[in-house]
């Protein structure tokens, strides 16, 4: 009896009091369902949750019912709360209140990451079905431990999606040493989780290779799907007719632009010295975003008193269309030796943007190879700030050539990158139509 009321319970939570379920809606309850765990999800606007938000969005009605599982918004603007259980655009969304517990920053995230872990897998001990599949993040790095649990307990088939390569960003990172039990364990784990699953999904094929290095068993399970960028949504907006160019007086002035997440995987020193070069010149350095660097950016200005540069944090969802063209030249980084497992998801909105694109990075980065084959701007290896500064006076001498490279940028993410694109990829390989 108990099973049966709580079906009853979750196949009616979306239903208004006075509803009566007419057959439609029997059949609809009937259907399998694809579960997908995140801690992150609108309304907060870290990657994950937005990339999730506009994949599900971009895939359209399936044959399979969408659950999402998330944390309470920790990255929103204003809104630190939302509704245990909603329905929004369509799809059902179940929050859990344990990622709001710790505010320290790694410490604190860790604690939360736990605890989101354990309240998605008691959710997922109580909801899924044999005949569901449930999809995961990397958002916490060790959320996919959750699948590989289900599908011991329960049958359940798994994806995983993974954004950020873990242990391995931590190794890269300096915070672990390579050698450390805790590394070992994690592979270890990985290991076990990632044969267990149902496939595996990475953002480019440096990751895929990151991967298959500790483990090359796992070659038939990974999937490389690029992240993408919706050109009807981000449109080339000229800086004249851009209100948010004009608010923060960028419209005469060739402007610098690094939106996104300033986080220790990204190559900020490479930038900073650009704009140490370039202060004695009419160019401004806009950093949009948050993250770890965005103390060491403030420092840096007050010591080099940089009157160039522009600190704005994270813009609503809204105004990004503008404050993504308020920009003459965009910029995407990957710190030295982070090749393989990060893959920043900004570039896309660039390409989108009709921007040309400085990328730095790593000479292997995939990044090189979009960034030539779609002859969109340079890649300049890490440290070569000389090398940003002359491309920089180049763009500024030569409009025409900046335009030819943004359109080309465009052209390539229309032809490549768009949801609709990538949405068909993931069905495929997510297999939501089964």
């Amino acid at each position: 009896m108990r099973n049966k009321n709580k079906t009853v319970h979750i196949s009616t939570q979306f239903y208004p009091p006075d509803h009566v379920p007419t057959e439609t809606d029997r059949i609809q309850n009937n259907k399998k369902t694809i579960y997908i765990f995140t801690q992150f999800y609108p309304p907060d606007y870290a990657p994950t949750g937005q990339l999730i938000e506009e994949l599900i969005h971009s895939l359209g009605p399936r044959e399979r019912k969408i659950q999402i599982f998330a944390g309470q918004p920790s990255y929103a603007h204003n809104q630190n709360v939302s509704a245990r259980v909603e329905q929004v655009n369509g799809v059902n969304i179940r929050r859990t209140n344990s990622t709001k517990l710790w505010g320290d920053r790694i410490r604190g995230k860790s604690i939360n990451g736990i605890l989101f872990c354990i309240s998605a897998l008691i959710y997922g001990i109580r909801s899924l079905k044999k005949e569901d599949s449930l999809i995961l993040t990397t958002a916490p790095p060790f959320l996919s431990i959750v699948g590989y649990i289900l599908n011991y307990l329960l049958g359940i088939f798994y994806f995983c999606i993974i954004y950020d390569v873990y242990p391995d960003v931590a190794v890269k990172l300096e915070a672990v040493s390579k050698n450390s039990w805790l590394v070992k364990i994690w592979d270890n784990l990985n290991q076990k989780i990632w044969n267990r699953s149902k496939g595996i999904i990475v953002l480019s094929n440096s990751m895929k290779d990151q991967i298959l290095s500790k483990h090359p068993k796992l070659e038939d399970k990974i999937s490389v799907i690029h992240s993408w960028a919706d050109p009807e949504w981000i449109r080339s907006i000229d800086k004249s007719e851009n209100w948010f160019a004009q608010k923060h007086k960028l419209v005469d002035k060739f402007t610098v632009l690094y939106s996104g997440n300033l986080g220790r995987c990204h190559d900020i020193d490479t930038i900073m010295r650009s704009a140490y070069q370039l202060k004695e010149r009419l160019f401004q350095f806009v950093f949009i975003g948050g993250g770890a660097g965005v103390e060491y950016c403030m420092n840096l200005i007050k010591l080099w008193q940089l009157k160039n540069c522009i600190l704005l944090p994270y813009q609503e969802k809204k105004n990004i269309p503008y404050s993504l063209t308020a920009g003459d030249l965009s910029l995407v980084s990957i710190k030295a030796g982070m090749e393989g497992v990060i893959a920043p998801s900004k570039f896309y909105s660039a390409l989108a943007s009709g921007r040309p694109i400085a990328a730095i990075c790593p000479k292997n980065s995939y990044l090189c190879q979009i960034i030539n084959q779609a002859r969109c701007g340079r890649v300049f290896e890490n440290g070569d700030s000389d090398g940003l500064s002359q491309f920089i006076q180049e763009l500024a001498i030569d409009p025409q050539l900046g335009k030819r490279m943004g359109q080309a940028g465009r052209n390539h993410l229309i032809q490549n990158y768009t949801p609709a694109i990538i949405a068909r990829e993931y069905a495929k390989v997510l297999e939501l139509d089964n």
